[in-house]
């Protein structure tokens, strides 16, 4: 592995980029290497963004780049037995599961599967050798390496990840999930690419996971594209576990067509350092555009959403909702923005974001956001900050729940909004359950409860859940 040493800065990457230049590039196609090429000039322009900009501007990357990196640009993890260190835990979870370690494809029989219905599943590198055309056809088209600076460091260093393609009119009965592993004894700095293409009038579910297997220092810098064309359908699921010391930055672009559907839920229950930007493309007259996120916080975590939403033809629809709950030193930004443009008529668009702080010291900056050219829309847009809510608190325990278990039971009724969303029952049970465990934290059951855990007697009380 090739191993920087000290700060991580624009010119030691620029430098490392020039000296391993030929593996880098490996067997992409040209295509694929000039838009490469572009993207790392935009880099050498722009550099890492700073909290001047103002889609970074509660944001500060800087102390998380004061780190001795390695970067793996020869796959050293490719004869590792991948279910000796990870098994999913989702029950009854029925998936095409494929796994990235360490940024790449780990497989036992072949790098890329297609299957009976035309759909290909695999390893992008290999994608790039195997199917160039439709590789070149997609990659790159929605990614905006001007506006985004990880982005363009993504596509100048990327190298494998994720390639699906779902052929016109194939309904995918089974997800695919992808399951994401950093594990490493060096602190990695990674860059996988995903390129995700559901063709006309096609239907996928699609689950991402990203986890750590260990405490070390890691940086994940991550792009996917998703072109949902003519009348497709697409649920996006994306579960974010990672370690206490690990960065993470998802840039995800999403491209629609007319008539499409593409419901995105990114649900972000642990991690150090987490910074989601979704950027969505409505290119086409009646699609949908569903956009959900709940994020966890605590300790000195730090979690920031950013959704930009272009709506550029008439008759469409789009809808955001994200909620936080944030504990002890924890801070969350969100940033919402949707464009309507002028030609854009009879636009739906709504957009809402939901803080419950439980410290004094937790911190919440949101910032809602609506430009609009066209005169005949339906939009909106709010946001708020607070507490939990003291009068559902009082009819809880005057149901005779004690103050722990009604702040438990009134939290997780505020993130189960989002968490119902999922449409694939065994993951929205699962993630349920998850949500519910990273939600009691240190907290216990006190004495004086009405459940009483310990009794072999069941119990019983009356809870109207529609008063939460």
């Amino acid at each position: 592995m090739k191993t920087i040493h000290s700060d991580l800065t624009k010119d030691k990457l620029l430098d490392i980029y020039h000296k391993e230049q030929d593996a880098i590039r490996g067997n992409a196609t040209p295509m694929v290497n000039r838009i490469r090429q572009h993207a790392f000039s935009r880099f050498s322009l722009n550099g890492f963004p700073t909290t001047k900009q103002e889609s970074w501007r509660f944001t500060d990357l800087t102390p998380l780049l004061n780190t001795e990196f390695a970067f793996d640009f020869t796959n050293k993890s490719r004869n590792v037995d991948i279910e000796r260190i990870f098994t999913c835990e989702v029950q009854d979870l029925d998936t095409y599961s494929i796994t990235l370690l360490n940024g790449w494809f780990v497989y036992q029989n072949a790098p890329l599967t297609q299957l009976a219905n035309g759909t290909i599943i695999g390893s992008l590198a290999k994608a790039m050798e195997v199917y160039p055309e439709i590789v070149d056809e997609y990659i790159g088209k929605a990614v905006k390496t001007e506006q985004y600076e990880m982005a363009a460091l993504n596509t100048a260093f990327f190298q494998d990840g994720l390639f699906i393609y779902v052929p016109d009119g194939v309904v995918m009965e089974k997800p695919v999930q992808l399951i994401n592993i950093v594990n490493a004894e060096q602190p990695l700095f990674l860059q996988p690419r995903h390129l995700v293409i559901a063709g006309n009038g096609s239907s996928l579910k699609l689950v991402h996971c990203d986890h750590s297997l260990t405490h070390n220092v890691s940086f994940t810098n991550t792009v996917m594209e998703l072109y949902a064309d003519e009348q497709s359908s697409v649920d996006h699921y994306k579960i974010q576990n990672k370690g206490r010391n690990s960065a993470l930055v998802t840039n995800n672009f999403f491209y629609q067509k007319k008539g499409s559907m593409i419901q995105s839920n990114i649900i972000t229950l642990n991690g150090g350092f987490t910074k989601n930007m979704l950027d969505v493309s409505i290119d086409g007259t009646n699609c949908r555009s569903e956009h959900y996120g709940l994020y966890l916080a605590d300790s000195n975590q730090h979690v920031d959403n950013l959704v930009n939403i272009d709506h550029m033809r008439e008759c469409s629809t789009s809808n955001q909702l994200y909620k936080g709950l944030l504990d002890d030193q924890a801070k969350a930004v969100f940033s919402g923005k949707v464009l309507v443009r002028r030609h854009a008529q009879q636009t739906q668009a709504f957009q809402n974001n939901k803080n419950i702080l439980l410290t004094d010291d937790a911190r919440a900056n949101t910032q809602p956001h609506l430009e609009i050219y066209a005169d005949d829309v339906k939009c909106s847009h709010g946001a708020t900050v607070g507490q939990l809510d003291p009068e559902a608190m009082f009819y809880l325990r005057s149901r005779g729940l004690c103050e722990r278990s009604a702040r438990q039971m009134m939290m997780i009724a505020f993130a189960s909004e989002i968490v119902d969303k999922i449409t694939i029952d065994a993951l929205n049970n699962r993630i349920g359950n998850m949500v519910e465990k990273r939600l009691k934290g240190e907290l216990s059951i006190c004495e004086q409860c009405v459940l009483h855990c310990n009794s072999k007697e069941p119990t019983s009380f009356n809870i109207d859940l529609s008063k939460l």
